[in-house]
């Protein structure tokens, strides 16, 4: 097959979800159409049964298979209702319509930080909203309103549940499966002759990483609710891409003979747990009791000697190499155990919920015991504020669609419906791709309006010809549109609703004119709210999050190395200073990401991947950092301070940690320094209001070759600390194009 195959192969799929999805919206909509205006001569509810199925269908892109969206739609008809009830009643005043505008169009924007299905459901409750609030202005016709939209959600939700399935995707929780599956493999070869992980499955393993990473999910398979389900099984691929990476990069055992009898118990304990780790994100539940076990492994591995302890070397005196690399072997398997320990425990909770964390690690697992209430609100608190990319949609949507209700309310445009729902339709998150889509908007509105008004002209009144022209134009309109474009996709809507209109009443050629006059309105408006609110999208405000998280990270290593130099009390919820402050930069990190790997390549005229040419820079060309090293830089900087924070063995009370001695303690704070510094000088380059250039920095420090330090003290959790540093090291090498090959 030529390279010409695949990119013709991906098209006729795309044609083929939107046949199947176009055909399920015409059939619901076209049979609540015509059943209410040609049965029961009943214009009004036949508008809303029409409208109800194209705004969450159409308009809406709910991700998910048939049965998933029509799970999603049966939960929002209460909403719709609401909706459909609100407008109405402000409609009667402009400037209570416009407040409702201001207000509903915020709130229904904003909750798509709630994930990609609330994200999908909100364009098409935000069209439930907008109809109503237009004339005619008649709260007496609310229950035919109701009538209507409730038939036509009911016709949908059967379409979407029985009529032209979807092929399946593959669900996160298999793909997670998948990972802890690789994992056992990898386990097995480190086990045995030459312990260590050949070329081949070295790559499997990365492949199973990458498969995890968000931009490789299909969107409605991505767990990114605020649910405790949805967390955790977040938590769980991240622990098992964590637990991947730690596997590849594991140090081989000293002394070429394989690991001492401890490591293999530990090696064995780890491919047990992610053994049934897979079972039970399968949905079978074995008793087998890997987790315990291993928990207890890791214990007696971080309270007992690696080796048989042995006539030591002088106080003050280095280690000798070969004792080096057991203590670095040892701390690469701990590290590799509170991996898979993470990935057990949230894979537990992603199928029972709390149920299966009845007494989690408080930190890590901080959502476990909360309920579905309280994590909603924690993640639209969040986001509350002008650096959440989040906030900044539902601003500029929310303004632009008061903007379009005021003129159409002062000017009594006659279909200013249409002009807020171009509004809506077509402000983007950068100016650049606003202009670009307002451009092929209104050529397609120009085309589509020259189209009808011919027709108009030439059909007059015959609402016979209408009505049999309707089901084929809208099946290709929802058919051509998201394939074709917002072009296509502007001129098919035009056709269709000169239509639907022409059915509704008289109608003439004017009424394509009309349908210009206000796409042309709102696209304006539209276009002015992307230019004045954030018209860069989401790039600025991803590198400005990046360097917030660096910073951050940054502060969390200093506090982190000086607690483990100074010992003391550890309890079972650590407290290190910027803990919260770090998760929520992490937040805004995550969400910001998301957008921009959604906005066009040159939307703001930089775009580029690790290691390759972006744009131009503020020193130049220079490569684009790799944002997903950045992200997983913050969840590793988080998880390696909880795990050195957390008592050693679980206890009811609080623990006393001995400092470390005096060589060992300067050695880890001045490692964890410049760990610090590095990150803070990858932070500048990311920071697009410093003025350090965006070029790679030395990163390696030799200090973490030779993992040089004292046998004073508490040594095993000196190597513990390094290897976490060293590991962090490796991911700012990523962020800027530089890891070693």
């Amino acid at each position: 097959m030529g390279s010409a195959g695949v990119p013709r192969k991906r098209i006729a799929a795309r044609y083929a979800a939107a046949a199947r999805r176009s055909g399920r919206v015409t059939l619901a909509a076209g049979a609540g159409f015509y059943l209410f205006l040609y049965g029961f001569e009943a214009t009004v509810a036949a508008t809303y049964a029409l409208f109800a199925a194209v705004s969450m269908a159409g308009l809406s892109r709910i991700p998910g298979t048939g049965r998933q969206r029509a799970a999603v739609l049966v939960r929002l008809v209460p909403a719709c209702w609401l909706l459909v009830a609100v407008g109405t009643y402000l409609a009667v005043r402009t400037w209570t319509a416009v407040a409702g505008m201001l207000v509903i169009g915020f709130a229904l924007a904003f909750v798509a930080a709630g994930g990609p299905r609330a994200a999908g459901a909100a364009p098409g409750l935000q069209l439930l909203y907008i109809l109503p609030s237009f004339p005619p202005y008649d709260p007496g016709s609310l229950d035919e309103r109701l009538v209507g939209t409730t038939a036509g959600l009911l016709l949908l939700i059967l379409a979407e549940a029985c009529l032209f399935p979807d092929p399946p995707t593959v669900p996160y929780r298999e793909l997670a499966a998948r990972a802890a599956d690789t994992a056992q493999a990898c386990l097995r070869e480190l086990a045995a002759p030459p312990w260590r992980l050949t070329e081949q499955r070295a790559r499997d393993a990365e492949a199973a990483i990458g498969s995890l990473r968000p931009m490789n999910v299909a969107e409605a398979d991505r767990p990114a609710g605020p649910g405790v389900h949805e967390r955790a099984l977040s938590q769980t691929g991240l622990s098992a891409r964590t637990l991947l990476a730690r596997l590849v990069r594991l140090p081989e055992p000293p002394g070429g003979t394989g690991p001492a009898q401890p490591g293999r118990e530990m090696l064995e304990a780890v491919r047990r747990t992610a053994e049934e780790t897979a079972a039970c994100l399968r949905g079978a539940a074995p008793a087998t009791g890997a987790r315990e076990g291993l928990a207890r492994a890791r214990a007696a591995l971080v309270d007992t000697h690696p080796e048989p302890a042995a006539a030591g070397p002088a106080p003050g005196a280095p280690h000798p190499p070969e004792r080096v690399a057991v203590l670095r072997w040892y701390a690469g398997l701990i590290e590799a155990a509170d991996a898979a320990l993470a990935m057990s425990t949230a894979a537990a909770i992603s199928v029972r919920g709390r149920a299966a964390a009845p007494d989690p690690p408080p930190m890590r697992f901080w959502y476990a015991r909360m309920r579905a209430p309280r994590l909603w609100w924690m993640r639209l608190e969040g986001h509350a504020g002008r650096r959440s990319v989040f906030f900044q949609n539902a601003v500029r949507i929310s303004l632009a669609l008061a903007a379009a209700r005021t003129v159409a309310g002062l000017d009594t445009l006659p279909h200013g419906f249409w002009a807020t729902l171009a509004a809506l339709t077509l402000t983007r998150t950068t100016v650049r791709e606003t202009r670009t889509t307002v451009r092929l908007a209104l050529t397609g509105t120009l085309a589509g309006a020259l189209l009808a008004a011919v027709l108009l002209a030439a059909v007059g009144t015959d609402t016979t010809v209408y009505a049999i022209a309707l089901a084929p134009v809208m099946l290709l309109t929802f058919t051509l549109g998201p394939v074709k474009g917002v072009g296509w996709a502007q001129a098919m809507f035009t056709v269709t609703i000169a239509l639907v209109f022409a059915q509704l009443a008289p109608a003439t050629w004017q009424l394509a004119e009309l349908r210009l006059v206000d796409v042309l309105i709102g696209s304006a408006i539209g276009a002015v709210f992307g230019l004045l609110a954030w018209p860069r999208g989401a790039h600025e405000e991803l590198q400005r999050s990046a360097a917030v998280l660096m910073r951050g990270a940054a502060e969390i290593v200093v506090a982190t190395t000086a607690a483990v130099a100074g010992g003391g009390v550890r309890e079972v919820q650590p407290a290190v200073p910027g803990h919260r402050s770090l998760r929520h930069s992490l937040i805004l990190a995550e969400s910001a990401f998301a957008q921009y790997q959604s906005e066009p390549e040159g939307s703001y005229g930089h775009r580029g991947h690790a290691g390759q040419p972006g744009g131009a820079g503020r020193s130049g060309p220079v490569p684009e950092p790799d944002w997903q090293a950045t992200v997983m830089a913050g969840h590793h900087t988080l998880w390696g301070s909880d795990r050195l924070m957390e008592p050693p063995q679980p206890q009811p009370g609080p623990v006393t940690v001995p400092p470390l001695g005096p060589d060992a303690a300067a050695a880890v704070t001045r490692l964890g320094d410049r760990v610090a510094g590095r990150m803070l000088l990858v932070s500048a380059a990311l920071d697009p209001g410093g003025d350090t250039p965006a070029a790679p920095v030395a990163l390696r420090d030799p200090a973490f070759d030779g993992f040089a330090a004292q046998p004073d003290g508490a040594p095993r959790l000196y190597y513990m600390t390094v290897f976490w540093l060293d590991s962090l090291i490796t991911d700012l090498e990523h962020i800027t194009g530089t890891a070693r090959n």
